[in-house]
This record gives C-alpha cells, sequence and structure tokens, in this order.
C-alpha cells in the first residue's frame, strides 16, 4: 500500500499514474493525514468494464416531445 500527500500526487501525477498502471497497486492520497482519494488500477480488460454497465442504460424513444397528458400544478 503506497501514501503519499496531495501536494506530492499534484507534482508526480503523471509519473504516479503510469506507476498505478503498470504496477497494479493502488495510491491513497491524503490531506494533512487524512485520506482524500484512492487512486486504483484499471480492470486488467476493457470487457470487464463494459461487463459492469451492461442492463444499466435504458432506451427511451422520444423524450423531448411533448406529452398528451394534461398536469395540475397545486399551490
Amino acid at each position: 500500500m503506497k501514501k503519499m500527500g496531495a501536494g506530492e500526487f499534484k507534482a508526480k501525477c503523471l509519473a504516479v499514474l503510469d506507476s498505478v498502471a503498470k504496477e497494479h497497486e493502488t495510491v491513497y492520497i491524503t490531506k494533512r493525514g487524512k485520506l482524500v482519494a484512492a487512486l486504483v488500477p484499471p480492470p486488467e480488460t476493457n470487457d470487464d468494464l463494459v461487463a459492469s454497465l451492461r442492463g444499466s442504460v435504458v432506451f427511451e424513444d422520444d423524450i423531448v416531445s411533448p406529452v398528451d397528458e394534461k398536469w395540475e400544478v397545486g399551490e
């Protein structure tokens, strides 16, 4: 487990990103000693990412045309 301060992460951001991708090791980022973020490596393949989204999108035919129903607004 690697930890680094936000200031150090800011200065070395691109190198840290490359390291996480290459070594597949999570880096925890802290501010004043408190954990604020975790930089985690991506899944081994994009298939895992796509599979995790499967079924999460709903297609609707027309969402911008007016509806035929009258709405009442209460006060």
